[in-house]
């Protein structure tokens, strides 16, 4: 197994890229798909600031393929279950992430998983398998559960909480500890506050396009590039320290400290650097999300939460969850709760690519050089897909009824080659964290909260989650009918 690199990311001015943008689309000798294609400002930030309702309607006045303008560049859009098989799938060889609009993350992430393609992809990506086999998942459980519990303490009864950055500092703690051993309480990490540092670097996908474009001091891009140094001399010492001592353990920053390629090369330091800086971000940025999205539709279902604290008394019987009980199905009710969070609240609710060559998908033609997405925020609330899809319903993945669900509509975690790699220690970190806090607490949201999203590039709830913690009462040993 060759582990060569790839290709070096190209040094680019922001201006020059837009003029490139648009040196191709006039270029182009396939046309765009028919849609909002002329310039719009307004158009421009209602896609930065709230882009689902601009999507939803664009698909029904134009169906699966459609552009948008968006500032000064047009962006191929392709929604629903047949485009999304299409472009993770079948034909994912024509759509590369690399040089796609997020192409900005690689400053922040370098060459990990998220942000390469092809060979050097798939090669990493086997190299990195082993980590996230189930047994070792499993064995994450002790770390999870401890540090939940450890936050929990922190909890009063009649108190205060901010779940969206409780659960930030906590998913962080936990992926240093169980994906990369390290010590969220040692030097290094107390200093840099690696939670606060991801919350900064990502802000920079939260402000206005053309903020974006400015390069210097006290910009956004400046803060991003601030945050990354930060991460890199916690994460770069700890390398240092391993290297140094010889110590490894069942982690994934072992496992990559000491990979080799056939002639015996090792991974150099930036490589194993960026990796741990992608798994880092995806390991706490989408757990964080989920979590803060799962307990507001919880604080307006109550009769949902009865429940799951039935499920987990009639189940568990008081006796922490068990790997083998939340990776096994052994909690039913919370395992739809879950799936239905992430049907409407999909962390990764955009798949940035860029098509390779020209394409024609259901009668349509995309040229070559196009940017492409698809978006699973967007094909999770279709009408024609989905029945009332805004209504938060986990009785849709049932048994029998999840069965039905068409194949490609449901993609929280991407597709094909690219489905994340994380997905299985997410979800058990989820439905771990969720279970300890319903055994203990009821969260309630203030009664004039109103959620606002933001795309930096998950989606997050744009003012936290702030919740009033209340002590668990006791509930009913039966389930309503």
């Amino acid at each position: 197994m060759s582990l060569v690199g790839p290709p070096p990311p190209k040094p680019f001015n922001p201006f020059a890229v837009m003029v490139d943008d648009l040196r191709k689309e006039r270029a182009s000798r396939v046309p765009y798909p028919p849609g909002d294609t002329n310039f719009s400002m307004a158009r421009t930030r209602r896609f930065a600031h709230d882009p689902l309702p601009l999507l939803l309607d664009c698909y029904k006045r134009h169906g699966p393929v459609f552009t948008i303008k968006v500032l000064h560049g047009n962006v191929v859009f392709m929604l629903g279950p047949s485009a999304n098989h299409y472009m993770t799938v079948s034909h994912a060889h024509n759509f590369i992430w690399r040089p796609s609009h997020f192409r900005d993350l690689i400053g922040l992430l370098g060459d990990g998983l998220l942000t390469i393609d092809g060979d050097f992809h798939r090669r990493s990506r086997q190299i990195m398998l082993p980590a996230f086999h189930r047994e070792r998942i499993a064995a994450s459980i002790d770390v999870i559960r401890g540090e939940t519990e450890r936050a929990l303490e922190e909890l009063t009864p009649g108190g205060s909480l901010d779940l969206y950055s409780w659960t930030r500092r906590l998913a962080m703690r936990v992926a240093m500890r169980a994906l990369f051993g390290l010590d969220p309480d040692g030097e290094p990490a107390r200093e840099a506050d690696a939670a606060e540092l991801f919350e900064r670097a990502l802000s920079f996908y939260a402000t206005e396009y053309t903020s974006r474009f400015l390069r210097g001091p006290l910009t956004p891009y400046a803060r991003l590039q601030s945050a990354t140094k930060g991460l890199n001399k916690v994460i770069y010492a700890e390398i240092d320290r391993r290297r140094r001592s010889g110590e490894r353990g069942e982690d994934v920053l072992s496992l990559l400290l000491d990979a080799h390629d056939e002639d015996g090369s090792a991974l150099t330091d930036r490589q194993v650097r960026d990796e741990v800086m992608t798994l880092l971000f995806a390991g706490h940025d989408t757990t964080t999300s989920t979590m803060s999205f799962m307990f507001y539709e919880l604080a307006h279902h109550p009769e949902i939460v009865q429940r799951l604290v039935v499920e987990q008394r009639e189940r568990l019987r008081g006796q922490p969850p068990t790997a083998e009980q939340l990776m096994g199905g052994g909690l039913p009710q919370l395992e739809m709760v879950l799936e239905e969070t992430l049907r409407m609240y999909p962390p990764a609710w955009i798949g940035p690519r860029r098509s390779v060559e020209p394409f024609e998908f259901e009668g349509i033609e995309v040229p070559g050089g196009a940017y492409v997405n698809y978006c699973s925020w967007a094909s999770h609330r279709l009408p024609d897909v989905w029945q009332d899809p805004e209504r938060f319903d986990p009785e849709r993945f049932a048994p029998g009824a999840r069965e039905a669900i068409p194949k490609g509509a449901y993609v929280p975690f991407g597709g094909g080659s690219r489905t994340c790699i994380g997905m299985r220690f997410g979800q058990l970190e989820v439905r771990t964290m969720a279970t300890l806090i319903l055994s203990r607490f009821e969260l309630e949201l203030p009664r004039d909260f109103k959620l606002s999203i933001r795309q930096m590039p998950t989606i997050s709830p744009r003012e936290g989650m702030p919740m009033t913690v209340r002590e668990r009462t006791p509930a009913p040993m039966a389930v309503a009918a």
